[in-house]
């Protein structure tokens, strides 16, 4: 892109980012299995956003629909998930206070690659501070995880192996696989991820050392221009380190110079424990 700038959301992303930045949070109960405070809230949405929201419905694509789809909707409710960073326990080697950024990054950059594998997700103030908001997705409770993990055939499975070794991805677990009803996939808990050091630890290693297919390589060549001529350094700058920034354009070059998914890590555990 030759404006200097990153790729916007449309307008009803777009008035769903503004929701999550700006609507009044209210807390409905944690996720007690989650390592960090992960707190489930729901947003009131105001009559103005729902009209805006009618309006627009035959405007959306495919991408907005499932956004807009795979929200928890009721009585005018948006549900969404609010991680404050005041919740997130110390880890040895990532820098305190940090996962809630890196969870807004990784949106970032799967917005900008045009993979939509991350819900939309944002930075914002809450009831217990600052920390991301992410949409809750409505998974399909039908699909066997630990098969779909197991795939080969899955474009979109294959899209997340592919963005996991963007952000090095340091715990890509089942239960972070997020499928919906119409076959889209989605993923989360995105905060121990662009680590300069190789930390890449996926359940998704069935294509390690295969070519990359044709949209990946698209996907990483739309992304290495948005870190080159883009507005997304600008982006992630707020939210990563220089030196993590740089760390993740190599990475992106990386791929692109030798268009094979990645191996396991030699002197790091390959697979999260536990993996589910």
């Amino acid at each position: 892109m030759l404006d200097g700038a990153s790729p916007q959301p449309d307008d009803s992303e777009g008035a769903t980012l503004d929701l999550l930045t700006h609507g009044p949070l209210e807390v409905e109960g944690r996720l007690v299995d989650a390592s960090n405070a992960t707190l489930y809230c729901t947003i009131t949405t105001s009559q103005k956003s729902q009209k805006n929201e009618k309006s627009q419905k035959s405007q959306k694509s495919q991408k907005n629909q499932k956004n807009q789809k795979n929200a928890r909707r009721q009585q005018g409710t948006v549900a969404c998930v609010y991680k404050p960073i005041a919740g997130e326990r110390p880890l040895w080697d990532f820098p305190g206070g940090t996962l809630a950024g890196r969870e807004v990054a990784a949106y970032a950059v799967s917005r900008a690659a045009g993979w939509d594998v991350v819900p939309p997700t944002v930075m914002r103030d809450g009831p217990f501070g600052p920390g991301m908001c992410q949409l809750w997705i409505d998974h399909d409770t039908g699909v066997d995880l630990i098969a779909l993990s197991r795939r080969t055939d899955h474009a979109g499975l294959r899209d997340m192996a592919v963005f996991d070794a963007v952000v090095n991805n340091a715990d890509r677990k089942i239960g972070h696989l997020l499928p919906v009803a119409d076959g889209h996939l989605f993923g989360c808990d995105h905060g121990v991820c662009f680590a300069e050091d190789y930390k890449l630890r996926t359940v998704l290693w069935q294509w390690r050392g295969k070519t990359l297919p044709r949209r990946s390589v698209d996907a990483l060549r739309r992304l290495n221009a948005e870190l080159t001529e883009g507005g997304l350094v600008a982006e992630l700058s707020g939210l990563l380190t220089a030196s993590e920034i740089d760390a993740t354009k190599i990475r992106v070059e990386t791929l692109l110079k030798h268009r094979v998914h990645p191996y396991p890590p030699t002197d790091w555990p390959a697979v999260p424990w536990p993996p589910i």
